[in-house]
This record gives structure tokens, C-alpha cells and sequence, in this order.
């Protein structure tokens, strides 16, 4: 006990010696119990179809594997992916509903109808469909009908709609991406990359996982016309769980895929394959790299307090950090003991603080390379003490290290 104080001195000295505003440290850390085995070494990844393609770990949103991820290319209806996301959203925020009836306009019934050479859901011409079928007509039958339907419905043109879904997209980080219809079908200065795909799958995955969950529907009945999912993967492969397909003249064969196995998820994307086949193996290919060369761990729980640090004028005298999700991390096989996780924070925490306020940051990296950063948190509210404990601790603060401006 009586090395306590002798230690608190010796920190905050160094502290207004080096003028330092950010305070480190490691919380532990589950250990993974191995048997004692020679590593084996880890391949480079399958040399697989596709003009460009990336495989992304959901967890972090790290590209594991990637070839030309940033070339810009034509996403025939893997387009329909974008316009999920934006119908989703819309819908999150009370603009649309599920039971919506949305007649199907002339446009809709021309530009992406039976009498087209598209993907359709057989819609017929000013007839009523609730949303929620639409929906499905479009991820699961690719109806191209559907997705102008929709487009109509949520912002009033297909055009608007298209600036709808540049905006989602641009707020999504989406930097190499320009939609001009929603359906795919092919028309100039309408492109996107391999990255900007991964990353609007992982953003639909985890911002929509009901919606998101149409994806892995087999088989849809509208019209008394049933039509299969063009997913190949989900009859091969019962981890798979999305996404979409895509393909025209001029873009080739494309796929969007996705898988789970424990904790881990799998985003592949295969832009400009030769065949249906080409793409789904390709697909497969990559996420079966990715689950049998990277491990996923669960690092740290949501809600658990990883550090309890100092808090002034505060209540309670300290103020228990965490994060609000669980902390996953995926790294190559036998990476794991080399993570480094640090905890940054303000050396001088003043209270109040609401729970959930962002205090500092979880920093996840490996050989000095970050791989992960995740918002630190108050776990509880901290609210104000009583004025002598406030007085006390005022007087306090002169002889410590006021590195937050919060005096």
C-alpha cells in the first residue's frame, strides 16, 4: 500500500515533465489456447477469374486479398445492392413502409418489364404491389421492374433516386462510385470498383440485417411465375448468405458474396468474370482463403470495463471505459499474440459524462500497423459531485497535470 502513492507522484511527474495530453494503456487481453504444433505458413491467395475483385474481412472492413479493387468498372444489377441499401434506409427512417402500395408506372413496366431483355419480375403495367414484394422481386429475381418501382416510389423519378443513392454512397466512403439509374442497366458514366462494393455489402450486412437477410431467400413466387435466386453459392455452400449477381455484355459475370462461420464473416467481390460458374467459384474460392488463413477472436465484450481511470469532480471517483460493441478482430494465422492494444484518453477526465459519451479510443495494431480503432466509452453516467468534493478536488487539480482544458 504504501507503494501507491510513491507511484501516482512518479506518473503525474513524468506527466508534466513530458506535457503529455493523452494517457495509454493495455488491458488484458483473453488468452488462446494452442497446442504446441509447428506453424505452417500461409499461402498467397487463389489466383481466381475477374477483372478486379476483393475479398474483405466483415468484422474489421480489412481487404485481406485484392486485385485492381480500385478499377473502375460497369456493376450491371449488382447496382440493385446500392439501391437495397437506400430503399433499406428510407425505411429505417420512417419515409417509406413495407406495406407501401407502389403502382407500377409506364416507365417501370417499359424500361424494365417482360418485353425487355433484362431480368424482370413480370410486373404488370399500373397495377398495385406492396413494397415489401418488390423488395424481394429485386433481390431475389433481379427484377428490373422492381428496383425502377422502387426507385419511383422512394424519391419520386428514377433520376432523383439515382442522386439519392450517390449521397448514401459518398456518405458510405464509397470515393469511386457513380450510379446514374437503379437498376444496372447499362448507361454511361454509371460505374463503381471492387472496394466500393465490399464496402456497401459490409454497410448492408450490418446497418439492415433484416433486410439484408432477403439475400439468402432461394426462391420467389410473383405473377404465379417462380424464379430462382441467381446465387449459385447458396445451394453449394450453406454458409453462404448473400448477396446479389450481376451481369451484361460489357460488365461480364459478377457477384457480391458473403459467408459466416463462428464469429467470422467473409465479403468477396468478383467483378468481370467469364461464366456464371467463373464467378461463383471464384467467390468461393476467396472466402474459403479467408476462413482457412485468418482467425477471427472476440477481444473484447460490449459493455466490459476495460479501464477505470481517475475522475475528478465527479460523484464516483473513477470512470469505468469500454466500448458499446463487441471488439473482433480477424488476422492471418498466428498473428494473433503479435496484436498490440492500447487505450487512448484524456490524462484529466472531469466529470459529468453521459454513458455511451466517446472518451478516447481502443487501438487495436499489429507490427505497428493499425488494424483496427474503436471508440472508448463511458459505461455508466458520471454526473457532478457536491460542491466541497468539487472544491476539494479543484484545489487538487493545481497540483496535477491539466492537460484537457476541462479545469
Amino acid at each position: 500500500m504504501k507503494l501507491l502513492p510513491r507511484s501516482l507522484f512518479a506518473f503525474a511527474a513524468a506527466a508534466l515533465v513530458a506535457g503529455v495530453s493523452v494517457a495509454q494503456q493495455t488491458p488484458p487481453r483473453p488468452v488462446v489456447p494452442r497446442p504446441v504444433v509447428p506453424e505452417a505458413p500461409v499461402p498467397p491467395p487463389p489466383d481466381v477469374e475477374g477483372k478486379s475483385w476483393v475479398l474483405m474481412d466483415y468484422n474489421t472492413g480489412q481487404i485481406i486479398a485484392s486485385k485492381e479493387p480500385d478499377m473502375q468498372v460497369e456493376p450491371a444489377s449488382i447496382t440493385k445492392v446500392m439501391t437495397d441499401y437506400v430503399v433499406s434506409a428510407e425505411i429505417a427512417n420512417g419515409k417509406i413502409h413495407m406495406t407501401d402500395p407502389v403502382t407500377i408506372s409506364e416507365n417501370a413496366w417499359r424500361g424494365g418489364g417482360a418485353g425487355t431483355d433484362g431480368s424482370t419480375s413480370f410486373l404488370k403495367l399500373n397495377s398495385q404491389v406492396p413494397l415489401k414484394d418488390l423488395l424481394y422481386g429485386m433481390i431475389i429475381q433481379s427484377g428490373n421492374d422492381a428496383a425502377i418501382a422502387l426507385a419511383e416510389h422512394t424519391a419520386g423519378s428514377e433520376p432523383a433516386f439515382a442522386n439519392l443513392m450517390n449521397a448514401y454512397a459518398k456518405q458510405l466512403g464509397m470515393t469511386h462510385s457513380n450510379f446514374e439509374n437503379a437498376s444496372g442497366y447499362p448507361i454511361a458514366n454509371h460505374y463503381t470498383t471492387a472496394r466500393d462494393v465490399a464496402v456497401l455489402s459490409r454497410a448492408l450486412i450490418h446497418d439492415f440485417p433484416e433486410d439484408y437477410a432477403i439475400s439468402a431467400v432461394k426462391e420467389f413466387k410473383w405473377n404465379d411465375i417462380t424464379q430462382h435466386n441467381r446465387n449459385l453459392l447458396l445451394w453449394r455452400d450453406n454458409t453462404v448468405d448473400g448477396i446479389k449477381t450481376g451481369h451484361t455484355a460489357a460488365a461480364g459475370f459478377c457477384m457480391a458474396a458473403s459467408a459466416k462461420q463462428g464469429d467470422a464473416r467473409m465479403i468477396a467481390i468478383v467483378m468481370g468474370a467469364g461464366s456464371e460458374k467463373g464467378r461463383a467459384d471464384a467467390a468461393l474460392a476467396l472466402m474459403n482463403y479467408g476462413f482457412r488463413f485468418y482467425e477471427s477472436h472476440k477481444l473484447y465484450a460490449a459493455g466490459a470495463t476495460l479501464a477505470s481511470p481517475k475522475l475528478w469532480k465527479g460523484a464516483e471517483n473513477t470512470l469505468p471505459l469500454g466500448t458499446t460493441e463487441d471488439v473482433l478482430i480477424s488476422v492471418k494465422r498466428g498473428d494473433y499474440d503479435k496484436l498490440k492494444v492500447n487505450l487512448d484518453f484524456p490524462s484529466t477526465l472531469i466529470a459529468p459524462f453521459k454513458k455511451g459519451q466517446q472518451v478516447g479510443s481502443l487501438r487495436v495494431t499489429l507490427d505497428g500497423q493499425p488494424v483496427t480503432t474503436v471508440p472508448l466509452v463511458a459505461l455508466s453516467d458520471a454526473p457532478e459531485g457536491g460542491f466541497f468534493s468539487r472544491l476539494w478536488d479543484t484545489i487538487m487539480l493545481w497540483f496535477h497535470s491539466d492537460d484537457s482544458g476541462k479545469k
